[in-house]
């Protein structure tokens, strides 16, 4: 079997070390070599042609974004940034993924950390799924083209969700910025992402577009035309008290691995009366989605239900687990997913 080949860029050498003797613990990867910065790196691009390169987000020099917009435009390759907790590290990641970077990797407590070696698993398999992630997918450019709404719309009592992982701030961004800000419903997002990077993106997200964005907060009421993204590390619920639409987080233990959790914010939808959903479940490996989103089926009225076609996912896992369930009413390429969430809003289910 052909080995992964990866480039490792870091401006430290204990993370270059560390992150070798990682990726190399696995017969699936072989670490070809390693840069120091972001020049370094386009450098040994051209010689080793790496399958994955793994890319820090500060470094002098040229820092990782700025080596990942190079990439992206001459060469595109599946990056995996590395960041750091801080807000700044945050940031610059969910800018990251905005340019096309396929996921990142936490440094756990800083730049230099010797607690690495702990998340060794986590790192070898994000480092796994960038290698077959659709990297064409990601270096087209985003669309910002605003879908409005039909002059007769009066239909009321909506609710999005959407189901994201791998890949998903940028499919996020294509769908969310291109809604209206009047949308006359509340989003409810899942992001498969850890504490503090989620506050980012919302912020992010929140900038770019016309509808607001936003990190939930619990107990804290929906409103049509803004979009509550889940924080990392909490299960995000929708409840109805006293006519109104109300999120709920909390920290019970992870679904499959995953906390927040699709499943869990598709199963709390299936116990809403008189509330018609839409329900989008977009990039992501795994199947995080499909058990809720059979829950929300079987309530009275059911659910509209997008899966986001392969052609354009970045890795097609948790859409596919929708579409060979049988769950899927539409299968939709990214770029139209936001038409088809405000056409879903006009159907009347009764």
């Amino acid at each position: 079997m052909k080995k992964v080949n990866v480039l490792i860029v870091d401006d430290s050498a204990f993370m270059r070390r560390i992150l070798t003797d990682i990726l190399n613990k696995d017969y699936r990867i072989e670490v070809v070599g390693t840069a120091r910065n972001g020049k370094d790196c386009l450098q040994k691009m051209e010689m080793l042609k790496p399958d994955v390169i793994t890319l820090d987000v500060e470094m002098p020099i040229m820092d990782g974004l700025e080596a990942l917009d190079h990439i992206m435009k001459k060469n595109p390759k599946p990056v995996v940034m590395v960041s750091s907790l801080t807000k700044e590290g945050a940031e610059s990641t969910v800018k990251a993924m905005s340019l096309g970077a396929v996921d990142f990797i936490q440094k756990p407590s800083g730049s230099i950390s010797l607690d690495m070696e702990n998340v060794d698993s986590h790192i070898i398999k994000k480092v796994l799924v960038a290698s077959d992630a659709n990297v064409v997918t990601c270096e087209q450019p985003l669309l910002h083209k605003k879908v409005p709404l039909p002059d007769d719309y009066q239909l009321k009592g909506n609710l999005v969700a959407i189901g994201t992982s791998t890949g998903g701030p940028r499919a996020l961004q294509q769908v969310l910025t291109s809604l209206p800000g009047d949308l006359p419903a509340p989003i409810a997002v899942v992001q498969h992402m850890p504490k503090g990077f989620t506050k980012s993106l919302a912020d992010r997200l929140d900038k770019l577009c016309s509808i607001q964005v936003k990190e939930a907060e619990h107990l804290e009421k929906l409103i049509n035309g803004t979009a509550y993204i889940a924080p990392g590390g909490y299960h995000m619920h929708v409840r109805q008290k006293q006519n109104e639409l109300v999120i709920e987080l909390d920290e019970s233990d992870p679904v499959h691995g995953h906390r927040p959790s699709v499943n869990r914010l598709f199963s709390s939808l299936s116990q809403l009366k008189g509330i018609s959903t839409t329900s989008v479940v977009m990039t992501g490996m795994g199947a995080d989605g499909a058990e809720g989103l059979f829950e929300l089926k079987q309530r009275a009225g059911g659910t509209h239900s997008i899966a986001e076609a392969e052609t354009s996912c970045v890795v097609y896992g948790m859409p596919k687990a929708i579409v060979k369930s049988g769950l899927a009413d539409e299968v939709r390429e990214l770029r139209d997913i936001s038409r088809s969430i405000i056409e879903s809003l006009q159907i009347k289910r009764g």
